[in-house]
């Protein structure tokens, strides 16, 4: 909870070294996988992009078969690899993982990104595919992965999972040859509400980022409400204590 209290990178990074010692002791190999896990997501939000593909990487040789490998590839390694314009083999995690998640029993509905006990379930594995091809610039991917799982996100009871998933959406829907401004800003406003009560760092950067995607129709009415709406809501106690 450190990385999504927006805690320093060394903050989070302490807590994870004394968990996976503690998993070490133990010899709890699901703990020491999901501390990897988590060490990767913490330095993908840092920026650290190959660091964090590496640190999964790393979590992922300890036991290639493990169900919490499927976090490790696809919100590890492929997010990162995703980030690093590194097409094929964000492409070949995203399919590693697909392949790993057949060999288990996955829970239904949407899973806890951070979940500690069961894998992720394919809708969680879905959601996390869609971030990868957006940050490669893959629209029409990102349209057809969030319309197959639109229906688990809408009924999750996960608020920032929602804010997530429409975020991207809007994102890519500023994609392409006929951007659609409109519908974009009006998933962005809906996502900042959903995420209104207690926002997290990754909600605040990618809102962040969906203005930074935006920029270039700062005039445009929808821009500027989503811009207004933005600042509002980064204006409030839990989201302006943030930093993306």
């Amino acid at each position: 909870m450190a990385v999504n209290a927006g805690a320093s990178l060394v903050t989070s990074q302490a807590y994870a070294a004394e968990a996976a010692t503690l998993a070490d002791e133990i010899g709890d190999t699901s703990l020491a996988l999901w501390v990897a896990g988590t060490r990767s997501l913490a330095l993908y939000y840092a920026g650290s992009y190959r660091q964090a593909d590496e640190v999964a990487a790393a979590g992922i040789s300890r036991s290639p078969a493990h169900p919490q490998a499927i976090r490790l590839l696809i919100n590890g390694r492929a997010r990162a690899l995703g980030r690093l314009q590194d097409r094929a083999r964000a492409e070949a995690m995203i399919g590693q993982a697909m392949t790993l998640a057949e060999r288990h029993e996955l829970p239904n509905g949407l899973t806890s990104c951070i979940a500690l006990e069961e894998p992720y379930s394919q809708t969680r594995l879905l959601a996390n595919a869609v971030t990868v091809r957006l940050s490669l610039g893959d629209a029409s991917s990102v349209h057809r992965l969030t319309a197959q799982i639109e229906d688990q996100v809408d009924g999750s009871d996960s608020a920032w999972s929602r804010a997530l998933v429409r975020l991207d959406q809007a994102t890519a829907c500023l994609r392409g040859p006929s951007p659609d401004l409109e519908h974009s800003m009006e998933l962005g406003k809906q996502a900042l509400q959903a995420a209104a009560v207690t926002p997290i760092r990754s909600v605040v950067q990618r809102a962040q980022e969906l203005q930074q995607a935006a920029a270039a129709w700062r005039s445009h009415a929808a821009v500027q409400d989503y811009t207004d709406a933005l600042t509002t809501w980064r204006a409030a106690p839990g989201a302006g204590a943030l930093r993306a």
